[in-house]
């Protein structure tokens, strides 16, 4: 396979693989959240934040070397990694402020809601900026 052809199908298996890391970093973040809102009474929104930093450590961890197969240098990597959920964090905390303060709807929902949104976000972004390989000089 060449071509276009070629290159639509890393997309989607790079894709895949992304999935399956969100799925993992996800775990993270919804244990975190829901241990904190249910057994700590935590407002729902800070829980999601907190959920969203301790999955971002798996994520990077393993998108770097699973996903993305990035030869970029930590010191090049991780501050890419870091702005992108910079912006992915404050993603969650519109998003999740809308839906569960403004809308009323129930926090898990509203979490998943603004997993899909924020997952394309990461994806695109890491996929052609943080992971990338760097210019050949």
């Amino acid at each position: 396979m060449s071509g276009p052809g070629r290159e639509a199908h890393g997309i989607a298996r790079q894709f895949a693989s992304f999935f399956g890391v969100g799925l993992l970093s996800a775990g993270v973040h919804y244990g975190m959240l829901y241990s904190l809102v249910e057994g700590y009474r935590l407002d729902p929104v800070a829980a999601s934040l907190t959920g969203f930093c301790t999955g971002g450590i798996v994520s990077y961890l393993l998108n770097r070397r699973v996903t993305y197969r990035s030869d970029r240098p930590h010191a090049e990597a991780t501050w890419r990694f870091a702005l992108v959920s910079a912006i992915g964090f404050g993603l969650t905390w519109a998003f999740m402020t809308l839906f569960v303060r403004a809308i009323g709807i129930p926090y898990l929902l509203a979490q998943l809601v603004t997993t899909g949104i924020v997952l394309v976000w990461h994806f695109l972004a890491h996929r052609f900026w943080t992971f990338r390989a760097p210019p050949i000089p």
